[in-house]
């Protein structure tokens, strides 16, 4: 079946942080490759005007990548500014006005999910919606029950295929590396399962703190901000098995299959901690028991990966900024060279930020008389060429109708299923010291004696205590 691409872009909170940062820089590199000739609808409550919108837009541009002169004036052509406040019946009025002959546009919710609701009710009453799709932006919902509510509020209007709940990171070139090392080698499946596999280990470090966004903190903490959608996400890209095919619905219906097998979580499998002076950002409160640091153990039910655990660590004002994948493998089944033991087996190490590369750790024997090995790893390093940024992929993706890198609802509430149970009873929260790996407690989540990987040495113990400098992340 033939997707019909989107015939307008109408994006609500035009003057806001997000369209700022990330929807301004998307629409003109997409105007730059002659993917976006359509009319570019801004709506807003700031009392602005179209120069003012435009004015934003050259602003963010000039921060957030430089301004493409030739396209910059394209986009202004296309661009249109339609004031009012949400809850006025109006507003949608004059939005069907500016959209002209357009049937087929796509609404862009860059609002708090607490407006959906009146929008996208405003939107049908208007005739807006009939063959339109809609983008809502993360968190969807706070818990599975406000999620189910989110998603039952927008089925009121539109049909679960016409719905992108957008997830930057799914957006992301190494994210997508992932799902592409998983499948397009034959050699991983023979050894990605418990037989092989001893534990997974996701780390995603962040070495500065909120950075003025206490309120926002103080709604979300770690666990929704990143894990719930993040590195849920990335685990059930390593953990799921082979989709049938490359369509969204397979990838997408692997992808459930495997969030639906994940054990949802227990007080046990969770420590959760606060970095010293979060309490003093402003928006904080003076008490607040947010966690800006958490680290969990996750079980997945299946027959590839029973009795493997998946721990999770995730963070500000952590030691560095990276985040990283390490697979580590069992140890031999029987000890041939006597310095071989669990503590240095092989791995296999995903860096997803902030560079982009493959590498597998194993052993080779030390030049001389003696049959004793030394740690190697053979690393395949991404070239820094530019790719296209996230939200400048997934808004192509949206305005052509391709679901692949959304998630669907089914998914997204079984997602909140795991993380549920720690949500209504939440852990107690420990301080730990800016520059730290978080609470100390966190160190004994970990099983055996190798620990949590630290991403900024090498993983074999021992083998370079030195860091390895990281890369600066391709914005």
């Amino acid at each position: 079946m033939t997707m019909l691409g989107s015939d307008a872009f109408v994006f609500f909170g035009a003057t806001g942080d997000l369209a700022y940062k990330q929807i301004f820089p998307a629409l003109q590199a997409l105007v730059r490759r002659g993917e976006l000739t359509i009319p570019v609808i801004g709506v807003a409550r700031a009392g602005w005007d179209l120069e003012k919108l435009r004015e934003r837009a050259r602003d963010s541009l000039a921060k957030h990548g430089g301004v493409d002169a030739a396209a910059f004036a394209k986009l202004i052509e296309q661009l249109r500014y339609v004031e009012g406040d949400y809850a006025d019946p109006s507003t949608y009025t004059r939005i069907r006005a500016a959209l002209g002959g357009a049937s087929r546009p796509l609404h862009y919710l860059a609002i708090p999910p607490s407006m959906f609701a009146t929008v996208v009710h405003g939107l049908a009453s208007a005739g807006c919606t009939s063959a339109a799709r809609v983008v809502v932006e993360k968190p969807f919902g706070r818990d599975l029950a406000s999620a189910r509510a989110l998603d039952a509020t927008l089925h009121e209007v539109f049909a679960e295929s016409a719905i992108f709940r957008i997830d930057h990171y799914l957006g992301k070139e190494a994210v997508q590396n992932l799902l592409y090392f998983r499948f397009a080698n034959s050699f991983l499946d023979p050894i990605w399962n418990h037989q092989y596999i001893d534990n997974v280990q996701v780390t995603m470090a962040e070495n500065f703190g909120v950075e003025g966004r206490g309120a926002f903190y103080e709604e979300v903490g770690t666990l929704r901000d990143v894990v719930q959608n993040h590195l849920l996400q990335v685990i059930a890209l390593l953990a799921m098995d082979a989709p049938l095919s490359n369509d969204a619905d397979s990838m997408r219906a692997e992808k459930l299959r495997l969030f639906r097998a994940m054990r949802p979580l227990a007080p046990a499998d969770i420590v959760r901690g606060q970095f010293a002076g979060y309490r003093e950002e402003k928006g904080v409160s003076p008490t607040s028991e947010v966690e800006t640091f958490v680290a969990l153990k996750l079980h997945i039910d299946t027959w590839r990966w029973a009795g493997v655990p998946f721990y999770v660590r995730a963070g500000k004002c952590l030691p560095v900024t990276a985040t990283e994948v390490v697979v580590r493998l069992k140890a031999p089944p029987l000890r041939v060279f006597d310095e071989l033991s669990p503590e240095n087996s092989n791995y296999f190490r995903l860096r997803l930020s902030p560079e982009v590369l493959l590498s597998l750790g194993a052993r080779v024997k030390k030049s001389g008389e003696a049959m004793v090995g030394e740690p190697a790893e053979l690393i395949a390093r991404h070239s820094p060429r530019r790719d296209r940024a996230p939200y400048e992929r997934l808004l192509h993706d949206a305005l052509r109708g391709d679901p692949s890198l959304f998630t669907r609802d089914d998914c997204v509430e079984a997602a909140w299923r795991v993380i549920d149970p720690v949500l209504t009873a939440p852990a107690p929260v420990s301080g730990y010291a800016p520059g730290s790996w978080g609470p100390a407690v966190a160190a004994g989540l970990v099983a055996g004696p190798r620990g949590w990987h630290d991403p900024t040495v090498d993983c074999w113990p021992g083998a370079d205590a030195t860091p390895r400098p990281l890369a600066k992340e391709q914005k």
